[in-house]
């Protein structure tokens, strides 16, 4: 019986379930960047050779061709690193991709800090803020593997473009492969607190949950892996049940999903909101899961924050 503990790829998903997509599908076409290796579309490109394009070190150029193809009818999934998709084609995905509103997918490994020794110059703590910015893009963070799954083949499905983000790292199941495009998913039921986790942190947001829960605190667990469109009712639910809300991602605090909780809550229903992320500065080189606990992202800090709010609300004193 499968560990649902033990950490697994989600770009080792990724690159299954496109196989799965171009054996049902023959509109499917991918395109890599010199990376398909590290991205897993070579999984791919090994199976179906004839709509495999590996473009080279050109990530703009990547987007423009994806762009053709699915104006030509196909299904067209783009892959790199986050930095390369959302930093060095930033332009062309929001000039050819977004404006003509075309059927890419742009599925990007390799983002936050857990890139890990790589640094700073490659460690993309914006995409999600990027990309959540750009009219009619759908963007999706999975948290493990069996969402990754089920999240490629909805966005094959969407018509429209989409970014997808993975991390380099394995991260442990916590989900049931469940997922919706525009839903949040309630792993955790509870009254006194919401932790809306992301990606990564989501695994960390429902241990400290459990600790919690020892000491007769009742918080509830959101996976918000549907980050554009969002599950506006589910938040504001949450805001109105448990008044306070604490987020969790691997990502800048200024333009992320804290930033989208925190507005969306203050015109709807004003709570207090914590955020846990990446704070106003560049990454650095480093183990990448030291590196969280470094940045600010580590359990100890999570508690914290979660007794702050709690104090607010006045649960314990």
């Amino acid at each position: 019986m499968t560990d649902p503990k033990k950490p697994e790829s989600l770009r080792d998903a990724y690159g299954k379930t496109l196989v799965e997509l171009g054996s049902k599908d023959p509109r499917l076409v991918v395109l890599d960047a010199d990376l398909s290796g590290s991205t897993r579309t070579a999984l791919f490109g090994q199976k179906f050779p004839d709509r495999f394009f590996n473009v080279g070190v050109m990530e703009d150029t990547m987007m423009t061709i994806a762009t053709g193809l699915a104006l030509e009818g196909r299904i067209a999934f783009a892959s790199t690193f986050a930095v390369f998709a959302a930093g060095q084609a930033y332009n062309f995905v929001r000039q050819s991709v977004c404006y003509n509103h075309a059927n890419v997918k742009i599925v990007a490994t390799h983002g936050g800090l857990l890139v890990g020794a790589d640094g700073g110059t490659h460690q993309m703590i914006e995409d999600i803020g990027l990309m959540r910015g750009l009219p009619g893009m759908t963007v999706i963070v999975p948290a493990d593997a069996p969402t990754t799954r089920a999240a490629t083949f909805a966005v094959a499905e969407r018509e429209g473009p989409a970014y997808v983000r993975l991390t380099r790292e394995n991260l442990p199941t916590v989900t049931d492969g469940s997922f919706t495009i525009g839903r949040a998913a309630e792993l955790k039921a509870g009254s006194d607190l919401t932790i809306v986790g992301v990606g990564a942190l989501l695994a960390r947001g429902l241990e400290v949950a459990e600790e919690l829960g020892r000491v007769g605190v009742s918080a509830r667990v959101l996976d918000f892996a549907s980050v554009k469109p969002f599950d506006e009712p589910a938040l504001l639910r949450a805001a109105r049940d448990t008044g306070a809300i604490l987020v969790l991602e691997e990502h800048s605090v200024l333009t992320g999903v804290g930033a989208l909780v925190a507005s969306t809550t203050s015109e709807n229903y004003p709570v207090p909101v914590r955020r846990v992320g990446v704070p106003d500065v560049f990454g650095e080189s480093g183990d990448p899961w030291s590196l969280l606990d470094q940045y600010a992202m580590s359990k100890e800090r999570i508690l914290e924050e979660a007794w702050e709010l709690l104090k607010l609300r006045g649960k314990v004193q």
